[in-house]
């Protein structure tokens, strides 16, 4: 059934932007759905499969539309008295510091800004933070070690301008995907793509040399590239010496850890050939960029990586100019705003921090407040081990989902249980966290938000409201000024509309600016009308006012030589050799690696309402190498149980083999919760470890065992959308997994024991099945619930996955009000004779499977240019274009191979 509310025929095309990663992808939104904005600077018309299907993702399905208390509906004024009751006794009791807000990069500036406001200038609890801990902070860190201020120095051109692209621990072609085409689109002669990575993966596809390095050696990479550019006599001498310190000391630490390019090879577990080319390119490429995402921040050495980056960009000179800059790719659609407004525990706001002198002061007096604490707050790990702890009485969480996100997960969700008071902010009303809610408030989602967002090249974008507020849902900026009001503090909380909190937001930074330096300067939008906010184009900070009146903004940092250090001079760090902490074991001999893949989004509490974005991927699965797949015994799809080295908590997942993974190591997606799998949160498998500096969790390196999941049978249940079966007891089986399809919800299931399908059905598909095919002594069971011609449910049982058949098929069963004579008869089969089996997705936006395309190059389509013209694969938002070309490879040596 579809949830979506009917669109308004007269609805204009309305520019927003994308909700999913850091690019910052402008969106016009329609009455028909979603397009890229071809002006919008950051895309220019692209769009990834995900921004392509946001119309899918905004109806009511799902949806939290009234306050709760306890899990009963109540009015606002009980919700709002609940929550303003329950901080000000923490407050009064246990002090200020027993308050704690965790917020998320889902967040507009606008909401981010109210939010620290009301927590650190008037409740006057330092313990604020955000999951942008998990994604950006040891860039946040290394940036202010070298730079001086949290800049990224360059601009989404640079990727394009550069004649040598290195991308370091990042999958672009998947996280970030419509910056992934800018890439590939200015590919000419003569320029050249490195790719750092321990797996072969899409972004590989672009690679002119790809460095499989061994997980957790990238400082003594580039280290061993410091001390090569030295060596070689490319270091920029005359720049080092007017514009850097610390080159020397850090020179002699690069030495310590990495003294030449064979122990580079050795530790790093590479080929020294490669090694030296690319440390010769780097050498003799000035229009250099290196890209940088969490592969490089989720470790505990994770600011040092980034300061080893930074390094060989400074020395070079190689900073702040056009092609050539270190860049770190954002994860989340907004991180970036929230560090300006200071959303991270260690800052105030407008990149102010606790120790810079006089900020405390400056913030204290703009806000009109006396309650600012004197000393920085808890990380978001740190956070949470305190709510455990018992020391935080009240915590609010706003659009985030940390029983799922963070670290040693099972541990988080013992501390919310333990928590006294938990507030939660959401759009969506079930997810992992919501259902430790003491007080659960309805927030305003995508389609609904009015404000900004400022993506990776420190461009801010407007996201406008194009729909109404369903039910009793508020912005979250409002939220949190009623609850402001209620504690007494509304003087200081009379917005009235987001402008107004912009426009405050604005002009902290110009003072900030003015005062302390900083470059974050929005002092030429602090007096912005409603119209000229309402009206704001896309515009790069700094944003200050010229003499002749207009705004001026920088698309480049730093070009000049003068940072944001007290001196003006940039820091090269010493960077030593820090290993991961956690190591494999004999117990646990694999090396477990966590991320994301290409059409989910963190933990799917949105994409999860478009089905489409299922079909890619539409199991927890965990990727092996063949090698390491023989030794353990498992095989291609059968389903596997990951442990690893915390608590007593495993994952299951689909095992999928490939020789992208190196041996030794295993990869699992990060998007999957308890509202779509058994044991399915990937979270689960990673320590509590965390960067000493930025803070963030090291989750790209942990340690596990795997072994075979042992079943004696397979199934796959169907039932209709307004009918779903819940899983309530795990005993029943041991694996499920759930997928939303457009007319019906399936579930795979899996157990080890015997079940009595004749008698058990009954309770799977909701009523008695009245149509049936068994075959006991073979293992196989299919039976289907059809009332009154429409069917109802659908079970099909198989000792093999392999035998169960694909269910775009089935699915569209559900639509139909009475089925067909030809559907009742094929109904068991779950395809009609005449429908094609197109195999395993690969284009998600047009629905094309892998047999297809493989059928279209055996017939002589041998180009994704010909494939897209045969069956339009590749032709929307190019996120399945590195697949295509793995399959025409794959396919055509299978082709050669037959004929020889």
């Amino acid at each position: 059934m579809d949830t979506r509310p009917e669109p308004k025929p007269e609805m204009e095309a309305i520019s927003t932007t994308c909700p999913y990663c850091g690019v910052g992808c402008g969106v016009l939104a329609t009455s028909s759905g979603v397009r890229g904005h071809s002006s919008h600077p950051a895309n220019l018309g692209r769009l990834c499969v995900k921004g392509s299907a946001l119309h899918d993702t905004i109806g009511s399905n799902g949806r939290l539309l009234a306050p709760r208390i306890a899990g009963k509906t109540v009015s606002w004024d009980e919700a709002l008295s609940e929550a303003s009751g329950a901080i000000a006794e923490a407050i009064a009791s246990h002090g200020p510091s027993s308050v704690a807000f965790y917020l998320s990069g889902q967040l507009l500036t606008e909401d981010y800004y109210v939010a620290n406001k009301l927590a650190k200038g008037f409740i006057g609890t330092p313990h604020v933070d955000t999951n942008s801990r998990l994604c950006m902070s040891s860039a946040v860190a290394a940036h202010k070690r070298a730079f001086g201020e949290d800049c990224v120095p360059g601009c989404y051109e640079d990727f394009e301008l550069a004649d040598l692209l290195v991308l370091a621990g990042s999958n672009a072609a998947w996280a970030h995907p419509v910056l992934y085409q800018r890439m590939e689109a200015s590919r000419r002669p003569g320029r050249r793509v490195v790719v750092i990575d321990p797996r072969k993966t899409a972004t590989s596809e672009l690679a002119d040399l790809h460095l499989q390095l061994k997980p957790g050696t990238d400082t003594v990479l580039f280290n061993g590239l410091l001390v090569w550019l030295a060596e070689s006599d490319s270091i920029d001498r005359d720049y080092v010496d007017a514009h850097c310190e610390g080159y020397e000391e850090a020179l002699r630490s690069a030495f310590k850890a990495a003294p030449g390019i064979e122990d580079v090879a050795r530790q790093c577990d590479l080929d020294a050939a490669d090694v030296a080319v690319f440390y010769r390119w780097f050498a003799d490429t000035a229009r250099t960029v290196t890209g940088f995402s969490q592969g490089i921040n989720q470790s505990v050495a994770g600011t040092d990586k980034c300061n080893a980056i930074i390094n060989c960009h400074l020395v070079t000179g190689r900073v702040g100019k056009p092609g050539a800059s270190p860049f770190s790719l954002t994860g989340q659609p907004n991180a970036m705003g929230g560090r300006e407004v200071g959303g991270l525990a260690n800052t105030l706001a407008a990149h102010l921090d606790y120790d810079t002198p006089g900020a405390r002061a400056l913030v204290a007096e703009f806000w009109g407040s006396d309650a600012l604490p004197a000393a920085p707050g808890l990380k978001a790990v740190d956070l949470f081990d305190a709510v455990h702890q018992g020391e935080i009485k009240v915590l609010w969480i706003m659009g985030t989902n940390p029983a799922v996100s963070l670290p040693e997960s099972a541990r988080v969700r013992d501390a919310l249980v333990r928590c006294p008071t938990v507030i939660v902010s959401d759009c969506m009303a079930e997810t992992d966290t919501t259902a430790f809610a003491n007080i659960l408030l309805p927030a305003a989602g995508w389609g609904e938000k009015d404000g900004t967002v400022t993506n990776s090249e420190r461009r801010i974008s407007r996201q406008r409201s194009f729909l109404p507020l369903p039910g009793e849902v508020r912005p979250d900026w409002q939220i949190v000024s009623a609850v402001a009001g209620a504690l007494g503090h509304g003087d200081a909380f009379g917005y009235q509309q987001p402008a107004d909190v912009f426009r405050e937001h604005a002009e902290l930074c110009g003072l900030a600016s003015a005062r302390a330096g900083k470059i974050l300067d929005l002092s030429g939008l602090q007096r912005l009308t409603d119209q000229e906010y309402n009206d704001l184009e896309p515009i790069q900070w700094p944003a200050s006012t010229r003499t002749d009146g207009n705004v001026s903004c920088a698309p480049r940092l730093f070009g000049d030589g003068i940072f944001a250090t007290p001196n003006g001079r940039a820091r090269v760090v010493s960077v030593e050799t820090t290993l991961p902490a956690q190591q494999t074991s004999i117990a646990r001999p694999l090396i477990v690696n966590t991320g994301r893949i290409r059409d989910q989004w963190h933990t799917m509490t949105r994409t999860a309402q478009a089905s489409r974005l299922f079909s890619h991927r539409p199991e927890p699965f965990i990727e092996v190498n063949p090698e390491d797949a023989r030794r353990i015994g498992v095989s291609e799809g059968a389903l596997g149980r990951l442990s690893g080295a915390v608590g007593s908590q495993s994952y299951v997942g689909r095992v999928r083999i490939t020789p992208s993974q190196r041996p030794g190591e295993v990869f699992v997606p990060i998007h999957w919760n308890g509202q779509f799998a058994s044991r399915g949160v990937a979270s689960d498998l990673v320590g509590a470890i965390t960067d000493p500096l930025s803070g963030q969790p090291e989750g790209k390196h942990g340690a596990g065992s795997l072994k075979a999941l042992t079943i004696r049978w397979q199934a796959r249940l169907m039932r209709r959308r307004e009918d779903p079966w819940r899983q309530e007891d795990e005993a029943l089986c041991d694996y499920w997994s759930r997928q939303p399809l457009q007319h019906s919800e399936s579930w795979w299931l899996a157990g080890g024991w015997p079940v009595d399908w004749q008698q058990d059905a009954l309770a799977w598909m909701g009523g008695e099945p009245n149509v049936i095919l068994a075959d006991m002594a073979q293992g196989r069971f299919r039976a289907a619930r059809i009332v009154d011609g429409q069917l109802q449910s659908v079970l099909m049982v198989e000792p093999d996955a392999d035998a169960l058949p694909d269910l775009t098929w089935l699915d569209q069963c559900f639509a139909a009000d009475r089925l067909s004579r030809e559907q009742r008869q094929c109904l068991l089969a779950g395809r009609a004779v005449d429908t094609e089996d197109t195999g395993d997705l690969v284009c998600s936006c047009f629905q094309v499977g892998e047999k297809q395309i493989t059928g279209a190059i055996c017939d002589g389509q041998l180009s994704v240019d010909e494939l897209g013209k045969t069956l339009q694969c590749g032709t929307n938002c190019g996120s399945c274009i590195p697949e295509l070309r793995g399959l025409i490879e794959k396919t055509v040596a299978s082709l050669e191979t037959a004929e020889t």
